[in-house]
């Protein structure tokens, strides 16, 4: 019995090891040695990876007639794999330069594999690892035609038309795909790797477009380009598809709702304005009218407040438009929210301090069940006192939120406020043991703010026994912490002259620039940001500077030529820094670019 276990297992053992060798010496790039065993291994029965093996090794030793003769032999005894053998002979002629004849060998593969739809698609597969899209497509299509399906491998010929750089056939295949399983995911991620030439999203755009005008009802395409208009932070064209969905699928303006929250979310407040107004328009008896009505007006105060300068009087009409809404719904719950909006509009500007608290304290009576929203307000209280120049109540303060807090969001929060109001008293050490504490904080936010600062302190001080640059620094900041921007301005001219030659300098230049920004001052913050530039280029605002000067080209003096140049400048000098996808995208528009 061992006599014929051993008997038995010999060959199969033998044929182990004979692998075993093959590849040992293919891993070495031995290939004379390779070849020989690959053949033998071929030769005893198919294996794919082995064939795959035997072609490179080919290749690399240029032995081209041993190699046809081989493949002539393995088509002869083996038709059942031709097609494989077809195909890596194709593949030996195109190496050699024979494209003719490669194609003949292609067709040849092709051909073998029969009626069989799976030898179809395991050619085609391997036509595209080996760098071969057309005979992909050409498999394909075959197997379509003869399993009668236009929608079979779908999927797998747009990957090969993106490869064969066909966008348009593409694109059909994936909507096809996407309109029949309404698989809308898997469209949107093979879109996402797809189109990422400017070209084929214009046409990806122009698609859908045409396909809504055609199929009205097909809800599919509306909901793709809403999709990639999100993509391309075109939140206003989204708007639009989105409110054509509602009113034909009445979604209650629940899916505009959150558009409009992530419209708030990146910024672009005109669009957030106009979604959360058809709501209140649109749904004035909905569950959803009394936030969307304080989302309007939210989302202006935003816009107001980003808007420089900030204008007394568009602050008035958003006090005008909360307190209506106040009247309207009453003081409780669902206008909480709206109420602690209009106590710190009165505190930063319009220097109401006292109606301000009173408001604050009025509100956190009425949201008393709200812990959460109670320590918000409260931290609105501490920076009103910073404001009134109440240091130790607003500390006071922000240390009960911290205590009330303790390992979460709003306590870290706390942490860092207090962390700044010791930075502004000028107490750098113990400031930066806090800050030290919060680069370890649960959100990048946070973490980022307290290493900044921290950064900064670490930076800027130990340099004289007084720390006085430090000082007078964190006092310009306090003073614009209380919106008393003109007498920051005349402080920090100050400080330029007297700290030219001190690490701060390039840290009040910038400060200046970006007072003046919030000022509409931009001839002045051009000036100082071009100091800036000019002297500290190679330093870590060296990057900031450059970016800001060209948006300032691009946005306040309309300077295509200037701002395009800077764009660029930017891009091949400082190829790391975080403007540089944002730089690149405004560099491309203002060239006339189609940029989604």
């Amino acid at each position: 019995m061992i006599i014929i276990f051993v008997l038995g297992a010999g060959p199969a053992a033998w044929a182990q090891s004979e692998r075993e060798m093959a590849d040992e010496y293919f891993k070495k790039d031995d290939c004379e040695k390779a070849l020989s065993y690959y053949g033998n291994i071929l030769g005893s029965g198919f294996d794919k990876i082995a064939l795959k093996n035997y072609g490179t090794c080919v290749v690399k030793m240029k032995s081209w007639a041993s190699a046809e003769q081989f493949y002539k032999k393995q088509i002869k005894n083996d038709a059942a794999n031709s097609h494989w053998y077809y195909l890596a002979w194709g593949a030996l002629l195109e190496a050699q330069g024979k494209s003719q004849d490669a194609s003949k060998k292609f067709e040849q593969s092709l051909e073998a594999t029969g009626i069989r739809i799976d030898q179809k698609r395991e050619i085609a597969e391997e036509f595209r690892s080996r760098n071969q899209p057309l005979w992909a497509k050409n498999a394909f299509l075959e197997a379509r035609t003869i399993a009668k399906r236009e929608d079979l491998f779908q999927l797998e010929l747009a990957s090969t038309y993106r490869e064969l750089n066909e966008p348009q056939k593409m694109i059909d295949e994936l909507l096809s795909y996407g309109t029949r399983y309404q698989n809308t995911e898997v469209v949107q991620s093979m879109l996402q790797d797809f189109t990422r030439d400017e070209k084929e999203q214009a046409l990806l755009e122009k698609v859908l477009y045409d396909k809504i005008q055609k199929f009205p009802n097909e809800g599919f395409y509306n909901e793709l380009l809403i999709w990639y208009q999100i993509q391309r932070k075109d939140f206003y064209k989204a708007f639009l598809q989105e409110r054509a969905l509602d009113k034909r699928f009445k979604h209650n303006g629940a899916r505009l709702y959150n558009l409009g929250m992530l419209s708030l979310q990146n910024q672009d407040y005109g669009t957030a304005v106009g979604v959360f107004d058809y709501l209140v328009k649109e749904y004035p008896k909905g569950q959803l009218y009394p936030i969307s009505r304080r989302m309007a007006i939210f989302s202006r105060e935003e816009q107001v407040k980003n808007t420089f300068p900030i204008k007394r009087s568009e602050v008035e009409k958003l006090l005008l438009q909360y307190q209506q809404l106040i009247d309207e719904l009453g003081v409780n719950v669902r206008t909480i929210e709206a109420l602690r909006n209009m106590a710190t509009l009165n505190a930063f500007y319009m220097d109401d301090f006292k109606k301000a608290i009173a408001i604050l304290e009025s509100v956190i009576e009425a949201g008393k069940q709200e812990k959460n929203f109670v320590d918000k307000c409260k931290l609105d209280l501490g920076d009103i006192y910073l404001l009134q120049g109440e240091p130790w109540e607003a500390s006071l303060i922000y240390s009960q939120v911290e205590k009330s807090q303790k390992d979460d969001v709003l306590g870290y929060e706390a942490k860092l406020r207090n962390a700044k109001l010791h930075y502004f008293k000028g107490e750098f050490e113990l400031a930066k043991s806090v800050l030290d504490i919060l680069k370890k904080a649960t959100t990048r936010e946070i973490a980022n703010d307290a290493n900044s600062l921290s950064l900064l302190i670490m930076d800027n001080t130990g340099l004289d026994s007084s720390e006085t640059a430090m000082r007078e620094y964190s006092n310009v900041e306090l003073l614009l912490f209380q919106n008393k921007k003109l007498e920051a301005i005349d402080t920090l001219k100050q400080l330029q002259i007297k700290y030219q030659n001190h690490s701060l300098s390039d840290e009040i230049l910038w400060l200046t620039a970006n007072t003046y920004m919030k000022l509409d001052s931009n001839v002045q913050a051009m000036s100082n940001l071009k100091l800036l530039y000019e002297k500290y280029g190679v330093d870590i605002l060296g990057d900031d500077a450059l970016y800001t000067m060209a948006k300032l080209n691009q946005e306040k003096f309309n300077n295509k030529e200037e701002a395009m140049k800077m764009f660029q400048e930017l891009l091949e000098k400082y190829p790391g820094s975080i403007f540089v996808a944002e730089a690149r995208k405004r560099f491309r528009l203002l060239r006339g670019d189609v940029v989604n």
